[in-house]
Order: C-alpha cells, then sequence, then structure tokens
C-alpha cells in the first residue's frame, strides 16, 4: 500500500515538472518583441506616396505604425513614366519606378555626390537617390519658369546627352534606315524621295544625343530644344541665335513629327 502510494507520489511529481517546463518554455518564446519594419516615404505629393519598398498609394491608406503602404497593387509601379527617357509625369510613381533594383544599381548610386561641389555628401540608400532625382531639375524647364514637358519627373543617371546604352537603341532600330534629309525637308518629303514612309514611333529613338552624333559632326554642341522638327542638325549659316552647327533634340515628346520641318535645320529620319 504504501509502494504504491510512493509510485503515484512520483508520477504526480514528474507530471508537476513537465507542466512548469512546458509553461516557462512558453514564456521564454515569448519574451523577445518582433522587429516592427518601418518604411521611408515621399512627402512631397498632396494625395499620393511612394514608400521605399517601391508601393504608391494615398496618404489615408499608410500605416499609422509602419508608415508603409499597403502590400497590393503594382510594385515597382511605372505608371505614366516613359522608360526610354525615364521620364514620369508624376513624382511619386517617378520614385516607386527608380527604386526597382533592375532599373538602379545600389553600387552605383551610393557613389554618387548629392550635388556638384567636392564636399557634397553621398547618396545613403537607392531611396534617398530616386527621392532626390525625380525632383525637378534644370534640364526639365524652359526659360526658368516652365516645364519642357509633362514628363519633368527624371530618375536617369545621365542627362540626354549620355542616354541609355546606345548598342540597346541601335538594337531597336532594326529594319530601319536612317536617313538625312536635306535643309528644310520634313521626313516625309525624305522618306518619299527614297521610296518609303516615316516611322513616327522611331524618331523617339533617334531623339538622342548619342544616336545624333553618330550621323551629324555636331561642332555647336547637342542641346535641349523645342519644335517638330527634330532630331536635326542646324545649318552653318543659320542665323547665329540658332546655334549653327549645334544638333538639336527635344524633351517634349509629343512634338516629335514626321512632318515637321524648319529652314535652317537637317532632320535625321527613321524611314522603311
Amino acid at each position: 500500500m504504501f509502494k504504491s502510494q510512493l509510485n503515484l507520489s512520483f508520477l504526480f511529481l514528474q507530471f508537476l515538472v513537465l507542466q512548469f517546463s512546458s509553461t516557462v518554455s512558453a514564456i521564454r518564446d515569448n519574451i523577445g518583441f518582433r522587429e516592427k519594419t518601418l518604411c521611408r516615404t515621399t512627402v512631397q505629393g498632396r494625395y499620393l506616396l511612394s514608400d521605399d519598398n517601391g508601393y504608391v498609394c494615398d496618404a489615408l491608406s499608410v500605416d499609422p505604425q509602419s508608415r508603409c503602404c499597403p502590400v497590393k497593387g503594382e510594385k515597382f509601379s511605372c505608371q505614366g513614366c516613359n522608360l526610354l527617357s525615364q521620364c514620369c509625369n508624376s513624382y511619386e510613381f517617378c520614385v516607386s519606378c527608380c527604386v526597382n533594383p533592375a532599373r538602379t544599381q545600389k553600387e552605383q548610386v551610393l557613389k554618387m555626390k548629392i550635388a556638384k561641389p567636392a564636399t557634397a555628401g553621398n547618396f545613403q540608400s537607392v531611396f534617398d537617390f530616386c527621392a532626390g532625382r525625380c525632383r525637378h531639375n534644370s534640364e526639365s524647364v524652359v526659360h526658368e519658369n516652365a516645364y519642357l514637358s509633362d514628363f519633368h519627373h527624371c530618375f536617369s543617371l545621365r542627362s540626354n546627352s549620355s542616354g541609355p546604352g546606345v548598342t540597346q537603341l541601335e538594337t531597336r532600330l532594326n529594319g530601319i534606315n536612317v536617313f538625312i534629309g536635306r535643309q528644310g525637308d520634313s521626313c516625309d518629303s525624305v522618306c518619299k524621295s527614297k521610296g518609303q514612309s516615316c516611322v513616327v514611333n522611331k524618331l523617339l529613338l533617334l531623339n538622342q544625343c548619342d544616336i545624333i552624333q553618330k550621323y551629324f559632326s555636331c561642332k555647336g554642341g547637342c542641346l535641349a530644344s523645342m519644335g517638330a522638327d527634330q532630331p536635326a542638325e542646324v545649318v552653318d549659316d543659320a542665323p547665329s541665335h540658332l546655334n549653327p552647327t549645334a544638333c538639336l533634340y527635344t524633351r517634349t515628346q509629343a512634338m516629335l513629327s514626321c512632318d515637321g520641318s524648319h529652314r535652317h535645320t537637317r532632320r535625321l529620319c527613321p524611314c522603311a
């Protein structure tokens, strides 16, 4: 009888030990707190913002604790962006498109200076670069008081004068014959004289200084301009205020046209 009671007491003691140890274990598992994810966001827009995860949302839908946009919709959205010029008509979507690792290389960005002076600091992250680069800059304005185009939020690492990879652009011109027109000719007339037609959507590909300089000498440099007669080169005997021998490209891409012409320029024309 005594031995039976002793065995029962021993089993009860083991049960208590097991219960206590599992409770302690559970408590210890819950001692640590999960690290909260905090987002950085743009603050320029009145209605929209972009977070450093690459999402765009309206200000009312931001998580009040994490400051992150809801994880829905397209990540790294390029809505309203021209991916060739890398310019957008919205600041927030410009930042969202820019922070995509496939578009902006972190190693390259972290080496860049925030401003031109040698004493200027470097960007600390891709988000810092994109948030700064997508704001307005001198390349997107004309006469210092108007925008060249609605697409004035640009995130390219380099300006148009050293634009996207030339090899890639030239590949997209496969099947296109590029001709230099005579002074005052439109691309419609240039292509027609060759028994071909002007391909208007290829004008955008030619509207790059690196491409233009392969066909013209551009002794007067490569300049941003406005007009339907571009890309083109200003003839030698043009009035001085028109920048003789300069090559011209336009940031107002909507103006590019096959029928545009100017009596003091020679056009670069895509024909097929």
